[in-house]
């Protein structure tokens, strides 16, 4: 049991006061202020009842926390101003920090508007430059289109010059064609009105005719003669003014085949040396002198005293100079 002490009707337990500062103290310098007014007030309570010795430590406990919190005020004090001087410090920091940032990034912005600046200039004079050159390209497209079209006119007028002009020359030849078949008809129909027996005349008929120079026409009516007299005295000549027909026109190859006709069919003909020496003279035409020598010989060694042997002696000795010059030639 703690000591008592008895003071007049009121007491309290020794040392009592100290818990109670104590547990105000740990509270903070609030609690400690107002524990100091409750303590006043408690002092005035008890002054009554309290003793001398009590009442001196009564008043050192409260001048102690008095200066304790005085001392609580003065630290407090001095740490709001620290604290007030390091937020001050913090937030001139942080506005400094900021404003190097903004500074920094309007750097940044300036380096890129000079950077667009430059493309945008570089792009505006490439762009000015490809409107220039496609105004002149189209100046030269637009200038060679021009030119274009004069030529597609002088063209057009050409081509209808041509057309008109081709447009009179069939005309022409119809024209023509149509006299030569008139002719033709006419010349039928004279052949026609000669009876079957009356075979000399349609024999002349058609000599006349190739003498004409009606080879086509000449040709169809030595033919219809050769169907209907296939074996008359005349047949071998019709056969050979077939061939002739065939020779006159350059259509050497059928030449050459009707006359052969006739030197197989008729070989003691007397048409048969002329039918030999036309037909070496064909195959001349047509390119192939050698076989065409080797029938002018043949020629030769058959009728040696034909008019048509001489003239293939000399085609043989005019080839055979030629040969010979053309030899020296390329000996040279």
């Amino acid at each position: 049991m703690p000591d008592k002490k008895q003071t007049g009707t009121f007491c309290y337990p020794k040392g009592g006061w100290q818990i109670v500062h104590k547990k105000f103290v740990s509270q903070g310098p609030k609690f400690i202020i107002y524990f100091y007014f409750l303590l006043l007030f408690v002092f005035s309570l008890l002054q009554a009842c309290v003793t001398t010795e009590d009442h001196d430590l009564l008043k050192r406990d409260i001048n102690n926390l008095q200066k304790e919190s005085l001392s609580v005020k003065n630290d407090l004090n001095t740490l709001k101003e620290k604290t007030s001087g390091v937020a001050k410090e913090d937030s001139f920091n942080v506005v400094r920090l900021s404003q190097a940032e903004i500074q920094s990034h309007l750097s940044n912005v300036s380096k890129d508007i000079q950077i667009l600046s430059g493309r945008f200039d570089e792009n505006k004079y490439f762009t000015e430059t490809a409107l220039k050159n496609s105004a002149a390209e189209i100046e030269l497209i637009k200038s060679q289109i021009a030119n274009l079209e004069g030529q597609i006119k002088d063209i057009k007028e050409k081509l209808s010059a041509l057309e008109s002009r081709t447009a009179q020359e069939e005309t022409i030849q119809k024209q023509e064609k149509d006299i030569e078949e008139e002719s033709q008809l006419q010349e039928d129909q004279a052949a026609k009105s000669l009876t079957a027996n009356d075979k000399e005349a349609r024999y002349t008929a058609a000599y006349n005719t190739f003498v004409g120079k009606k080879y086509k026409a000449a040709r169809k009516m030595f033919e219809d003669f050769l169907k209907d007299f296939p074996k008359d005295e005349l047949t071998d000549n019709a056969q050979f003014w077939i061939a002739e027909t065939y020779y006159w026109e350059d259509d050497f190859e059928n030449a050459i085949l009707s006359y052969e006709t006739l030197i197989k069919k008729f070989p003691k003909s007397p048409k048969t040396p002329g039918a030999l020496l036309k037909q070496g003279l064909s195959f001349i035409e047509i390119g192939d002198k050698k076989t065409g020598q080797i029938i002018l010989e043949q020629l030769i060694d058959r009728f040696p005293d034909s008019r048509e042997a001489k003239l293939a002696e000399k085609n043989l000795e005019k080839n055979t100079e030629n040969i010979r010059v053309n030899t020296e030639k390329k000996k040279k």
